[in-house]
């Protein structure tokens, strides 16, 4: 795994994270366990207390006597770890079990009758001492101290067992939940690592784009992706029919001037008309050059404001034939791409259309629904009352150099240049003859 990768970056990321969390949980339930084993321990002392009170008894001079054998026998057997004994104002000792002997269980302060206290001494006992008033028949009080330690020893063992108990299976817990983590990452992050193919895919020539099964969270960025690839075709597209097309052009008023400068005497207009028709022709071409055919990653056209823009210029342009054009559209036809490709495209179809009619241009902006209609947005539709176009010239004139009349001055690439834009935008371009005006129908499919 490489360092610098997202599964990287999110593994230790989430490594931390489980840390700083299972040593918390860890430092929080020891802490926990701690506290209750030292309150179970504090509670078995009070017991041990509660015991030796009650087999206790005071004699008539006032003085605390214990019975040689107690009921615990660990009081009995020194070094048991269990100890007790009994003390009075100032410390001053009345009795010591003999497991005690030696010891010093005094207590740290000056105790109410009732009252009790619970320590860890400097040897690392736990002691529980129990203050007391005795009083004979004759009404005589006696203030006690009743004092039992059991050594930490059994706290601290069982602490460091739970402890062992508990880090082991967290730790294990750890290791699971990174495996875990570990495979949930390979598997979230696996559409990314399948761009990635599919690019290496478009970059050796197997694919054309991306057309996977994406989660809608890269759908955008698919999206973008496509478009750049598509902008990079089309600019190598563009620039490598650009140079034929302009080739092609220059060739006759090329031959034309050679021809001119072998005559004896040079036709002076002859030869000005043909550099006029060579830079007409350069001007076309690098317009031609600019419709980059590219789909935007960021603007967008609106598509109807375009059209009413070229019905204006195509009225100046045919004027004398008084040209009825119609325009049906609604609002949102909006699209990413250049503004050059929609100009080129309807200004195209809608010339071609102004210069075959006979009186009537109708266009129209269909709205169309992206999962019913193979996934196109919207129609551009162009129809004429012209002659039309015969069907066996339909696909004749899609073709560079191709004109439906030959005698009708052109460059003969306008419809191929519409045909390879729609393409490129990734739309349809489909011709019938005899639409609804009885001539030519120009439908264009686009997303």
């Amino acid at each position: 795994m490489k360092t610098n990768s997202l599964s990287f970056r999110l593994s230790v990321s989430v490594g931390v994270v489980l840390t700083a969390f299972f040593a918390l949980v860890a430092f929080m339930v020891e802490q926990g366990f701690k506290d209750s084993a030292e309150q179970a321990l504090k509670e078995k002392l009070q017991i041990h207390i509660y015991s030796l009170i009650s087999v206790a008894e005071l004699t008539e001079r006032l003085e605390l006597s214990m019975p040689n054998t107690l009921r615990e026998p660990r009081f009995s057997n020194p070094g048991s770890g269990l100890y007790a004994s009994i003390t009075q104002v100032n410390d001053i000792f009345v009795w010591r079990s003999p497991s005690a002997v030696g010891m010093n269980l005094s207590s740290p302060q000056q105790l109410e009758p009732g009252e009790s206290v619970f320590v860890k001494d400097i040897k690392g006992r736990f002691v529980l001492h129990y203050a007391v008033i005795w009083e004979n028949k004759d009404g005589f009080e006696q203030y006690y101290v009743f004092s039992v330690a059991e050594e930490g020893v059994f706290v601290d063992n069982q602490v460091d067992s739970f402890r062992l108990t508990l880090r082991s299976w967290l730790f294990f817990t750890g290791v699971l939940l990174v495996l875990i983590q570990f495979v949930v990452l390979r598997w979230s992050l696996k559409p990314l690592r399948v761009i990635v193919t599919d690019l290496e895919a478009i970059e050796v020539g197997k694919k054309t784009h991306l057309n996977g099964k994406y989660p809608s969270e890269l759908e955008g960025l698919v999206g973008n992706l496509n478009a750049l690839v598509s902008s990079e075709r089309a600019h190598l597209e563009r620039y490598r029919n650009t140079l034929a097309d302009l080739a092609h052009s220059l060739k006759t008023p090329l031959a034309i001037l050679r021809g001119c400068i072998e005559l004896k005497s040079v036709n002076k207009g002859q030869v000005e008309e043909q550099i006029s028709r060579m830079d007409d022709i350069v001007e076309y071409q690098l317009q031609k050059a600019a419709a980059k055919g590219e789909q935007q990653l960021t603007g967008r056209v609106d598509v109807a404001v375009l059209v009413g823009k070229i019905i204006a210029s195509l009225k100046k342009v045919y004027w004398e034939k008084d040209i009825n054009f119609t325009f049906e559209y609604d609002d949102g036809y909006m699209m990413y791409c250049q503004e050059g490709d929609v100009y080129e495209i309807a200004g195209n179809l809608m010339d071609n259309a102004a210069k075959w009619c006979k009186k009537n241009v109708h266009i129209s902006l269909i709205q169309l629904t992206a999962e019913k209609d193979e996934g196109f947005s919207f129609l551009f539709q162009v129809e004429d009352d012209g002659p039309g176009i015969p069907a066996d010239k339909l696909n004749e004139i899609l073709q560079r150099g191709v004109r439906a009349d030959e005698n009708i001055h052109g460059h003969g690439i306008g419809m191929a240049v519409v045909n390879e834009l729609t393409d490129l935008l990734g739309g349809k371009l489909v011709a019938e003859s005899a639409g609804s005006l009885r001539g030519m129908c120009w439908q264009v499919y686009l997303p």
